[in-house]
């Protein structure tokens, strides 16, 4: 903790302007001078007594309550709790040393601490747009003299590093079936529940059950027409491949694709986790990032989020040829594929296209891309200017490689996924469901 130096109040500054005015009128005479150096000593000494009597940094401490895991693109609480030490009342400023390019809302506040209400309790929210590792710094304090002139500045050693997840806080059941209702409607999702391949149990018919579903035997066993109820099989593989190269640096709505995309594939891996799938993950640019084989269970979420959370795109051409063939290196058994990456780039598609298509038949591969909502204006809308012209020239030609990709991609065999930011997960959810239902896998 730093000693402190002082800093003049407005109140101290308003009463030095004050004293500039008998300085200007010196000039009619020289009476006037004297009383501008009169009251410029005078507000000196009166601003030298106030900081020798401010409170010093051994009079309060001041410590910070924040989650050691924060959680990106999401307002994370943090309290400054300060705790009088000495006997007499006092009030400042206190402000939290936060890294630049993080939204912090409140961090700067007055307080006031007194025998009588010796603890005060200042609460702010951090707002993080990126994963990784946040250093938060020191924090400083403004104490004031108790005639208000003159302030101590001090600085609270106070640093302190946190990591920052991808947002966790959606991937709840309710958060889920919000999903699935604004995609499709309930009753559909309930009915194609029925079409998994796994038995699950027997019940009684109901209306609009599929008559093919009914079990003779147990109905003439039970006196009353009974039906087999299937479930969608578990224990299935499922493989996330994240593209961490120079085509997922770009940003939509304020972030960067990749966060955007491992967002999705993290709610991907909780929802197919839940049902009992295995899953994996496989983080590459150039050369392998990250992996983590096929694995169940809650735990296992953990290990994967903590995988992801400091991937970063590379400026680099992405290698898809390797990605794939360090994944299946271990296991060729039928797994789903999702591919996490950006189908805009031509010159990308054309070795994407070739290794995601040798996938099938033995594998199912999915390929999740954003769609970049500024660039989808720019090839429809009418351009006003000759620039916004040949803007939309680029774009049209954009789009027109992406749906040639993407149609090959579905002759072959291959899903596309294809969703603006805010409803990425929400798609990639949706595909993962839709073939669990239709025993596609």
């Amino acid at each position: 903790m730093t000693s402190g130096r002082p800093v003049p109040s407005g109140l101290a500054v308003a009463l030095v302007a004050l004293a500039l005015v008998p300085a200007a009128l010196a000039v009619a005479g020289p009476a006037f001078l004297g009383l501008a150096l009169a009251l410029d000593v005078a507000v000196l000494a009166l601003c030298v007594a106030d900081f020798l009597a401010a409170p010093r940094a051994a009079h309060v401490a001041v410590r910070r309550e924040v989650e050691p895991v924060l959680s990106s693109g999401l307002a994370n609480p943090v309290r400054l709790v300060l705790e009088l030490r000495g006997p007499k009342a006092l009030r400042g400023l206190v402000r939290d040393e936060v890294p630049p390019g993080v939204d912090a809302r409140g961090h700067q506040q007055a307080f006031a601490l007194s025998p009588q209400a010796s603890e005060a309790t200042c609460a702010y929210t951090l707002t993080p747009s990126a994963r990784g590792d946040l250093r938060l710094g020191d924090v400083h304090l403004r104490l004031m003299g108790p005639l208000g002139l003159c302030a101590r500045q001090v600085r609270v050693a106070a640093t302190q590093e946190v990591k920052v997840y991808p947002d966790l806080t959606g991937l709840t059941r309710e958060a889920l079936a919000l999903t699935l209702a604004s995609d499709a409607p309930a009753e559909r999702i309930l009915r194609r529940a029925a079409e998994g391949r796994e038995f699950e149990s027997l019940r009684e018919y109901r209306a609009g059950d599929d008559l093919r579903s009914v079990d003779w035997k147990a109905t003439a066993r039970r006196g009353r027409t009974t039906v087999r109820v299937y479930q969608p099989e578990r224990n299935q593989p499922v493989l996330l491949l994240l593209d961490c190269g120079r085509h997922m640096a770009g940003r939509v709505e304020g972030r960067r694709k990749l966060d955007h995309a491992v967002d999705a594939a993290l709610r991907l891996a909780k929802v197919s986790l839940d049902a009992g799938d295995q899953v994996g993950v496989l983080a590459f640019a150039r050369d392998v990032r990250a992996f983590l084989p096929p694995r169940k269970g809650g735990e296992h979420l953990r290990l994967l989020t903590a995988a992801l959370y400091r991937a970063e795109a590379a400026l680099e051409e992405s290698d898809y040829g390797r990605a794939y063939d360090f994944a299946f290196a271990r296991s060729s058994r039928r797994s789903l594929v999702v591919l996490f990456t950006d189908l805009v780039d031509p010159d990308a598609s054309g070795t994407l296209l070739s290794r995601t298509l040798a996938l099938r038949p033995r594998h199912l591969p999915v390929v999740a891309s954003l769609l970049d909502e500024d660039l989808q204006r720019a090839a429809t809308h009418v351009p006003p200017t000759l620039s916004d012209a040949y803007a939309r020239q680029a774009a049209v030609r954009l789009e027109e490689d992406y749906q040639r990709t993407t149609l090959t991609l579905r002759d072959a065999g291959a899903l596309v996924v294809r969703a603006p930011a805010r409803g990425f997960g929400a798609a990639a959810v949706n595909t993962y469901l839709h073939v669990k239902t239709r025993g596609l896998l």
